[in-house]
């Protein structure tokens, strides 16, 4: 391991040789792109080849980014939890095309009774949205959540549109999960034991109270100039109408507004699967390391990760047009495909960034599981220009070796 110093920061960790160049991207993250403090790993073939930490963990106090410091990660949280659905998949307790209803049948109401898994978990079903209020007192109950979840009514007809099921689509995996899993663990309960514990990796669906401040970066929000000129305007004008997907979707659907708390950085024991999973990039990493790599370790099947590797299903429509993202943006089985406005790793990866500039993902044919993390967000929905640095890091490494 090394330390380097930059002007009034330090960037430790390591990088096996021939990917000194990711190290380079990461301190200029430091010096040219605004890094505050974050966090990279990768993982190839089940070998850490980087692994690398730096800056503040928090703005305020200045404290430094350790090696286990971790971060709240948005909708990359999406990732981790459709991992919990493939596994229940190898498990031969789940079947991607199965209507949702055969698991629980309570959800064939109000015209949902043909939606099946694969079009919910890719985000085909019309249910971006709640009609009616989602506060922390039921996001406590997961009994009284299911009811609320069964009696919504979709927007169109199962698999006709796509529209990015920005917060709602976790709870709906959740439930799913209980359902059919024999001991109906809640969806982070499954991700700790079947995949965080296994791996011996600290990230959390379901932030423990034990978890020290001291453990947790806290977020910086953009700049008031960098959200007006970073966000796309019809973004932003999506987001002030109450009749847009947008704000249904976020402002009218407010599950990650209870994620972060003001004296414990980020509340306990409440899950957001769609954007509360709280990690490492390691940990990110090493788990989408084992989904890249043949599963052995979590007991994945093959025929199982045949499936995460196949092209994404388009909408009835044919065109992977999303009405949130207002562009071309393709997804799996719970996770976010390469293709579109977004382009990542090999044709057969999979993976889910996050608001703020976090992402993780697994290329199957490099044999890698990716992982950035970040304290200070930023504003592009197409790709951070500090991940993409990364990213294009470690491959040009690849290539070269």
């Amino acid at each position: 391991m090394s330390t380097v110093t930059l002007e009034n920061t330090v960037v430790d960790g390591q990088v096996t040789h021939g990917f000194e160049a990711v190290r380079q991207a990461f301190a200029d993250n430091f010096e040219r792109r605004g890094e505050l403090g974050g966090a990279c790993c990768v993982y190839r073939r089940g070998e850490k080849i980087v692994d690398l930490w730096g800056g503040v963990r928090d703005r305020q106090s200045r404290e430094p980014w350790e090696r286990d410091t971790m971060v709240l990660v948005w909708s990359a949280s999406k990732g981790l939890a459709a991992m919990t659905l493939a596994i229940a998949h190898s498990r031969g307790w789940l079947d991607y095309d199965e209507r949702v209803a055969t698991y629980w049948p309570e959800f064939a109401q109000g015209g949902k009774e043909t939606i099946t898994t694969r079009q919910l978990l890719a985000h085909q079903a019309g249910l971006f949205a709640f009609d009616e209020p989602v506060g922390p007192e039921l996001l406590a109950d997961l009994d009284q959540l299911a009811i609320v979840l069964a009696r919504q009514r979709p927007a169109w007809k199962a698999g006709l549109r796509q529209a990015y099921h920005a917060i709602s689509l976790g709870f709906y995996e959740g439930e799913l999960i209980r359902r059919v899993d024999p001991r109906h663990r809640s969806l982070g309960q499954f991700f700790q034991e079947e995949i965080a514990t296994p791996l011996g990796e600290d990230v959390f669906i379901r932030l423990p109270s034990h978890i020290p401040n001291s453990h947790l970066a806290s977020l910086a929000p953009p700049s008031a100039l960098a959200m007006l000129t970073g966000f796309p305007p019809r973004l932003m004008l999506d987001s002030m109408n109450h009749r847009s997907i947008v704000y249904r979707a976020l402002m009218d659907n407010p599950g990650c507004a209870f994620v972060r708390d003001k004296d414990h950085v980020y509340v306990r024991n409440l899950e957001v699967p769609s954007g509360g999973a709280v990690g490492t990039a390691r940990g990110i990493a090493h788990a989408y390391g084992v989904f890249a790599s043949g599963g052995h370790e979590l007991g994945l099947k093959p025929t199982t990760l045949q499936l995460l590797d196949e092209p994404a299903t388009p909408p009835a429509s044919g065109t992977f047009y999303d009405e949130f993202f207002r562009g071309h943006v393709e997804f799996s089985l719970g996770f976010m495909k390469p293709g579109g406005v977004w382009s990542f790793g090999g044709r057969r990866s999979f993976g889910a960034p996050g608001a703020g500039g976090s992402f993780g993902f697994a290329d199957p044919d490099e044999g890698i599981g990716y992982a950035y993390i970040t304290s200070q967000m930023g504003t592009s929905l197409t790709g951070d220009p500090r991940d993409v640095a990364l990213r294009d890091a470690v491959y040009e490494s690849l290539r070269d070796l």
